[in-house]
């Protein structure tokens, strides 16, 4: 099992959610890309960091 930490800027507002970009780690592909995030949760958060685990 292995855990990554992956890392979102704010990209855009729609009407029910907040897009966000993913930041990539310098040399790496990115992971998820973008995300969307209810705006009830992300409120005005302008950066999140997402935690991925995958099961082996």
């Amino acid at each position: 099992m292995s855990q990554t930490k992956v890392k979102f800027e704010f990209e855009k507002e729609t009407k029910n959610s907040v897009r966000y970009k993913e930041v990539p780690e310098e040399g790496k592909a990115p992971i998820v890309g973008s995300l969307y995030v209810q705006k009830w949760f992300a409120g005005t958060s302008k950066n999140i960091t997402i935690s991925i685990e995958k099961n082996d």
